[in-house]
């Protein structure tokens, strides 16, 4: 079996690893897909030594099919296809107490805190499986973890149809929460700078502004002055932040959906004034995952558009390499059969 490892300093190597047979309550999963993230990124640069088990297989965007269960698991069955929602709580924590283990207290999550996908062959616990719709396909299926992703923000948000929404940062989460509010039937905007990026998310359909061209005046003129119910910042930058709050018509809502390097100043006064809400999004819950896979099902969301390349396993280190350049939305690499 092949692997491919983050091995410090910036390095990916691919090279042999063990196949363990499933123990119990585990599925063996022959992988097909895996899709290389921003965080992904950040681990490669070396932001989150202090977090992976070096050397470390990353990976936790992925689609594959079921080769062999342990004991005690009824429900699968040798191939079946399937993802995985890479959230392994622990049960016991005040947040599953609560019902909300996807932000369990002491969260392992798959490909960054233990082994991920990128491998020919992975064990997972059945809890973590979701099945793939019949006529979906693995490529597609491998976009449903950011989906998902999309899908709970977009929930937590409490968008609704015929509300007005703003997405600042049109990398592929941005592309995905429009695609996802556009499907909830809102009238979206995407505030994004590269012009290559906003040439991708127009062509799925999608609309686009520069902020460089005064956003603040095109949101006036969208919304008659209002302002938006909804803005959903995925920019991860400070400009984000105040675009998106300044945007927010009275009792708007602001959905925190990026990961900041530093916590970012907020203008609470603003809050005060119109009344706002401030709603944080992490990660997602099994029914999101199931809305996301009926969303790539019935071609909701713009696929097209957000692959821009498969490399082999041998390769993956080509995946990391093209997104840093900034020359991709999303790039899977194909983990093959094992051979």
């Amino acid at each position: 079996m092949k692997a491919a490892r983050y091995e410090g300093q910036g390095r990916i190597g691919v090279g042999d690893a063990d196949v363990c047979p499933p123990a119990f309550e585990e599925v063996q999963l022959e992988v097909a897909y895996v899709g290389i993230c921003g965080t992904d990124l950040h681990i490669l640069d070396g932001d989150m030594d202090a977090r992976v088990n070096l050397p470390a297989i990353l990976g936790h965007e992925m689609s594959g099919k079921v080769v062999a269960v342990g004991a005690n698991v009824r429900d699968w069955k040798p191939g079946d296809e399937v993802v995985v929602v890479p959230l392994d709580w622990c049960g016991a924590c005040p947040a599953c107490l609560r019902g909300f283990s996807h932000i369990c207290y002491r969260l392992n999550f798959m490909g960054i805190d233990s082994p991920g996908a990128l491998q020919n062959v992975w064990n997972v616990p059945q809890r973590t499986l979701v099945r793939v719709p019949t006529d979906l396909g693995l490529m597609r299926a491998a976009l449903a973890e950011p989906t998902a992703v999309a899908v709970h923000d977009v929930r937590r948000s409490e968008l609704r149809a015929g509300q007005k929404a703003l997405v600042v940062g049109g990398g592929p989460i941005g592309l995905l929460i429009a695609s996802v509010a556009t499907a909830v039937g809102a009238d979206v905007l995407v505030s994004e700078p590269n012009g290559q990026r906003r040439q991708l998310i127009d062509q799925a359909g999608l609309r686009t502004v520069d902020p460089a061209d005064d956003l603040a005046v095109a949101i006036d003129e969208w919304t008659g002055g209002a302002g938006v119910d909804v803005s959903f910042e995925v920019s991860g930058s400070q400009a984000g932040v105040d675009a998106a709050v300044a945007s927010l018509a009275a009792r708007g809502r602001l959905a925190l959906v990026a990961i900041h390097s530093r916590p970012p100043t907020v203008d609470f006064f603003r809050f005060f004034w119109r009344e706002l809400t401030l709603v944080g999004a992490r990660v997602y819950e099994r029914v999101d995952f199931e809305e996301a896979l009926q969303l790539l099902e019935r071609g909701a969301i713009p696929t097209n558009a957000l692959i821009t390349d498969v490399v082999p396993l041998s390769d993956a280190s080509a995946a990391f390499a093209q997104l840093r350049a900034g020359q991709a939305m999303k790039v899977l690499v194909e983990c093959g059969p094992l051979t």
